[in-house]
């Protein structure tokens, strides 16, 4: 064997002795571990399987209130309300009348609307020989409605089933004048002081049958009308000569 085959003296020494500051860091950790207070012991919870029931992070105080949004906030019509007329259906405008007003609510856009007309007048009329007073429309077949006209309103009133469209040149809605307005509302007020209008279906120059009366059968011209009074004076040939004859309205027909 060579002499290089055995560790020196000092070689053996190094190996079995650790390095002295291994020893002395080790000596120095459990001196401090030995000096330090020991740690209380933690009992595990036998866990039942139950969820925790934790405070709800939403929940609020009692004082809490709403905070307000920009989205809460109604937002404010843009423009000024119109008047517009309505092409509708005839003889359907009280009930396309009360489907659009439906529509308008249920879409929640009455900030946009106003009103919706049927405009009519009160008259008073015989039938049978008994008087009555009824509503006539004024424009059968139309409507009137104040509105602000944008995209949103345009759509739902022409989505309305019977209505066919505003009136306008050019194919874009045009809004009545005011003077227009006022007169066709003042008309078709309901004034309870005043005497409804008669209906008289005639004209001065039209030819009619008196049905009853004195001159029952007689042929003749209507000549004035009195509808205050719902009176018509018809000039009847009397003995070759021409008569003027005040009658009730509804004692005549035309022929």
């Amino acid at each position: 064997m060579s002499k290089h085959d055995h560790p020196t003296e000092a070689q053996a020494d190094a190996v079995a002795s650790p390095p002295e500051h291994a020893t002395t860091e080790g000596h120095a950790d459990g001196a401090s571990h030995a000096g330090s207070p020991s740690a209380p012991a933690v009992e595990a919870d036998d866990d039942d399987g139950t969820p925790a029931e934790l405070a709800d992070p939403f929940a609020g105080g009692d004082d809490a209130k709403p905070v307000a949004s920009a989205a809460d906030d109604e937002i404010a019509p843009v423009g000024d309300k119109k008047w517009y007329i309505l092409k509708v259906q005839s003889n359907r405008e009280d009930s396309i009348s009360d489907t659009l007003e439906r529509r308008i609510r249920m879409q929640g856009l009455d900030r946009y609307f106003g009103k919706v007309i049927v405009p009519k007048e009160q008259v008073t009329e015989f039938k049978s020989g008994k008087k009555r007073v009824v509503s006539r429309k004024l424009y059968p077949g139309y409507i009137l409605v104040n509105m602000i006209l944008n995209d949103e309103t345009w759509y739902l009133v022409r989505e309305t089933g019977g209505i066919g469209d505003f009136t306008g040149s050019a194919g874009r809605p045009s809004p009545m004048l005011q003077a227009d307005v006022d007169k066709l509302l003042n008309k078709s007020a309901v004034k309870p002081d005043e005497a409804p209008r008669l209906k008289i279906n005639f004209k001065k120059g039209d030819r009619v049958k008196i049905t009853e009366g004195t001159f029952e059968n007689f042929e003749g011209e209507v000549e004035q009308i009195d509808e205050a009074n719902g009176r018509v004076t018809v000039m009847l040939s009397i003995f070759g000569r021409s008569t003027p004859v005040d009658i009730e309205y509804w004692q005549i027909e035309g022929i």
